[in-house]
């Protein structure tokens, strides 16, 4: 095999992945140290927008599909597997087990130098069968990638705090949104959390490992402590008063995963096996990662500073991944019918249009803004109540809220949306993540209106045009639309009626041309298939 990282000074790695957490963070990382990175991902068109996207190679596979795990390992030295079915449903382990075989298998036929896998931590002396699914499918995933004939890494932590990890948000909503906590017994457990950026570290640090090195790491930061004592010690960095906390031994992991979805935007199929597993004790027996990855001065980083880096992130809205990066579970996946006689079955439309006493540039921003702490611009207790119902059914509700304030880019979260596409000061689509019996999607348009001129500093006017489909499942899908249909003027043109309004309250910035947008006749745009240190 060519020994790629002498040839050309550093090595060819395989990032799956990439859309999650730790993946969208660990690809820059690895460019900067100078490797090469090549992103396998189901969806490539959701990294298109990372600002590192120009510096990585990106190919479409997925875990489960054997030929397209062959082609992305083709040339590649290290193998990074940063991918599970955490709140899939039933039989998640067995797809986590049948995608760790088909990794390992096709890693060993490639010649592939190293695999790097990062894991959970798993409590010491406790029997597999006593462990939560996911922390004993997690241990399985690193047991067999590890024997997969190809020198690997396991990398196992517990709770990992950085700004928008699932972790830290929940820890972040509890303690914030609860100055009085009824909590269960597990908020005794000792843990011992790590930050994002020393996870980062030793991800990019095992790439080099000696080719002798085929084991699991133990690796934490330097505090073991309760939960109770995280909650209380983000209250005193966050400056929030004193939280007073009650354990409540009756309180399961799934009573406890209901009370974490109502309160914070993680929804209960997530929380749930974060709950689970915080039952045992989860701290490291060893540090041997330091003897081929060096502890630089001030690291690994404490709880206290690693809280105060995440908290500036969020409070700086400069948030580059979040727990919601990755795809919702069970999310639709089937590309937009982008013709009005869609051949592929009903397709029902609510089409709203205004002319906007503002230039397109204002327009923009309020349509790029929308969502999260801003709203919907429509009869807010209908959204919420909407929200409350998907989590009740299980799924991630209104309050994932977004990544940046202000910007935002293909395949990011969007309170029960997800962003399918983005041509900026054009067109936002949006593809519903929330449960529905059918598949839904809300498109918003902007386009100069010559016909008049904006209110302030003669900008030409603007125009809004405001789109939601939904192609329906089965009976239940028809009656689904019909049922909410008498809704539609309130919400979708209270909608559009009030992007309008706020768009004319901003002031005028310098007009740019705005590209004509195709009608909606020719399909409109063409739609695929489905350095700061972080923080």
């Amino acid at each position: 095999m060519v020994d790629h990282a002498t040839t050309t000074g550093g090595l060819s790695c395989l990032v799956t992945g990439a859309t999650g957490y730790i993946g969208g963070r660990l690809v820059p990382e690895l460019l900067d140290a100078g490797h090469r990175v090549r992103c396998m991902a189901r969806s490539p068109e959701r990294l298109r927008d990372h600002p590192w996207a120009g510096r990585a190679e990106v190919v479409r596979g997925d875990v489960t599909d054997a030929d397209s795990v062959a082609a992305a390992l083709r040339g590649i030295d290290v193998a990074y597997y940063l991918v599970h079915a955490l709140g899939t449903g039933p039989g998640f382990e067995e797809r986590d087990r049948s995608a760790a075989r088909i990794f390992a298998a096709r890693a060993r036929a490639a010649g592939v130098r190293r695999i790097v896998y990062l894991g959970g931590l798993t409590p010491a002396g406790v029997p597999p069968r006593e462990l939560s699914p996911h922390l004993r499918s997690r241990a399985e995933v690193g047991e067999i990638l590890l024997g997969s004939g190809v020198p690997t890494t396991v990398l196992r932590a517990a709770v990992i705090i950085g700004s928008g990890s699932a972790s830290f948000e929940m820890l972040r909503y509890l303690t914030e949104r609860l100055p009085v906590m009824v909590t269960p017994s597990w908020v005794g457990t000792r843990i011992q959390p790590i930050a994002v950026r020393d996870v980062l570290r030793y991800l990019v640090g095992s790439a080099t490992m000696p080719a002798d090195v085929s084991r699991a790491f133990d690796i934490g930061g330097p505090d073991v402590v309760t939960y109770e004592q995280m909650m209380r010690r983000y209250a005193v960095v966050a400056g929030l008063p004193h939280r007073l906390i009650l354990r409540v031994p009756m309180l399961t992991p799934r009573l406890s995963s209901h009370w974490i979805g109502l309160v914070t935007p993680v929804p209960r199929a997530l929380a749930r096996p974060l709950a689970e597993s915080l039952r045992h004790e989860v701290v490291c027996d060893e540090h041997d990662i330091a003897r081929h990855v060096p502890d630089p001065p001030g690291t690994p980083i404490g709880f206290d500073l690693a809280l105060t880096l995440a908290l500036r992130r969020v409070r700086e809205a400069d948030v580059s991944t979040r727990w919601s990066s990755a795809s919702l579970p069970g999310a639709p996946s089937d590309p937009l019918p982008t013709d009005p006689d869609w051949a592929g079955g009903s397709l029902y439309t609510d089409c709203r249009e205004r002319e906007v006493d503002a230039s397109p540039q204002a327009l923009w921003r309020v349509v790029e803004g929308i969502g999260g702490e801003n709203g919907w611009y429509s009869f807010p207790l209908a959204w919420a109540v909407r929200g409350w119902l998907d989590r009740l059914v299980g799924g991630a509700g209104i309050r994932r809220g977004r990544r940046d304030a202000a910007r935002l880019r293909v395949g990011d979260s969007l309170d029960f949306w997800r962003v399918e596409e983005i041509e900026p000061g054009r067109l936002l689509r949006l593809r519903a993540e929330m449960r529905l019996p059918g598949l839904a999607w809300l498109e918003l348009y902007v386009e100069e209106d010559g016909r008049g001129q904006g209110a302030a500093g003669g900008h030409p006017g603007a125009r809004f045009r405001q789109r939601a489909l939904f192609h329906p499942r089965g009976l239940l899908g028809h009656v689904y639309w019909w049922s909410v249909s008498p809704f539609h003027a309130v919400v979708f043109g209270g909608m559009a009626r009030n992007i309008a309004r706020a768009a004319a309250s901003l002031p005028a910035l310098p007009a740019t041309p705005v590209p004509p947008v195709a009608s909606e006749g020719t399909g409109g745009a063409e739609v695929p298939h489905d350095s700061r240190p972080p923080s």
